[in-house]
């Protein structure tokens, strides 16, 4: 609160260009939900994952946009910039996810059986899905550091945003795994799987650590020299996974190089390695890109509540 007599609320929570998007991002949730429940309607895995991408970032929303508009965020033990930055990006990644997945499941040119009007609905729902990605899109942009810059807020800058993708691709590696990948065979994939929890456990701890404004210096060393050495070990280990999980999961030696054609739809282990192979070179991309960027950062180290940006 202010102690200079000021207004309660925070008026530029609303006025202001991240207070729009927000606000769009309020509006694009709660008709995209609205719509599901009313007659869109979802089903299966696929469904229930939309739809809950989609509450949790509503939900998130509401949380972030309350504690802005109030100025209650002082009162937690969090950088605030950092925090509302790194939720914004997680919110557009799922987003994104959502608006491809619903309607690649969902959306048919056809009429189902339950008529046009159930159609149409789940074709408004990807609409205001994808514009809901674009609002939170625009958070992340309104937010986001310029290069060269000296910063406090290191989510906001590419590399912290990065970290947000590296451990949202590391979640979309372990779904695959989870899904009959037969990882288990050999000690080589099983070293596989270390590498990946090994690296996304470093990762949420650089992102943990900055939203709660531990930054000042872990031992010895600056947390921005910290971060690079972590990144580094991260290329390492990911280029090492890179290259041995094909090798043990499509060498003619220890599998197939082909899909199976008895193999199930949806249930097959050899689409599951194939997802792990591609997303594990998806990461060990995003974080070579990070240790690029990582060497322009120069960190600033603050104290743990810092101001809303604009």
């Amino acid at each position: 609160m202010d102690s200079q007599g000021g207004p309660y609320l925070n008026k530029r929570a609303l006025c202001s260009p991240l207070g729009a998007a927000r606000l769009c991002q309020l509006a694009m949730g709660c008709a995209v939900i609205a719509m599901v429940t009313h007659s869109a309607g979802y089903s299966g895995s696929q469904g229930v994952f939309c739809m809950a991408a989609w509450c949790f970032c509503f939900a998130m929303t509401v949380v972030v946009f309350f504690l802005d508009a109030t100025r209650l965020y002082s009162c937690l033990p969090i950088s605030w910039d950092n925090l509302t930055v790194t939720c914004a990006a997680f919110a557009t990644l799922m987003y994104v996810t959502a608006s491809v997945v619903y309607p690649l499941f969902f959306v048919r040119a056809e009429c189902p059986y339950a008529g046009c009007d159930v159609r149409n609905f789940r074709i408004a729902v990807t609409v205001c899905s994808i514009l809901g990605a674009l609002a939170y899109g625009a958070e992340v942009a309104l937010c986001r550091a310029r290069p060269g810059q000296a910063v406090v807020g290191y989510m906001a800058t590419v590399s912290g945003l990065l970290k947000v993708v590296q451990g949202f691709v590391a979640c979309i590696i372990f779904g695959a795994l989870a899904n009959g990948s037969e990882y288990s065979r050999y000690a080589a994939t099983i070293f596989c799987v270390v590498v990946y929890a090994f690296c996304f456990a470093l990762t949420a701890l650089v992102v943990v650590m900055t939203v709660c404004g531990r930054t000042k210096a872990v031992r010895c060393l600056p947390f921005d020299r910290f971060v690079v050495v972590c990144t580094l070990l991260e290329v390492l280990l990911y280029l090492s996974a890179s290259v041995v999980w094909p090798v043990f999961c499509f060498d003619t030696k220890y599998g197939s190089p082909w899909r199976p054609s008895s193999c199930p739809q949806g249930r097959c282990p050899w689409d599951s390695k194939v997802v792990v192979a591609v997303f594990s070179f998806v990461n060990f991309g995003l974080y070579v890109a990070d240790l690029i960027y990582s060497q322009r950062i120069r960190f600033v180290s603050s104290h743990v509540h810092t101001n809303s940006r604009m």
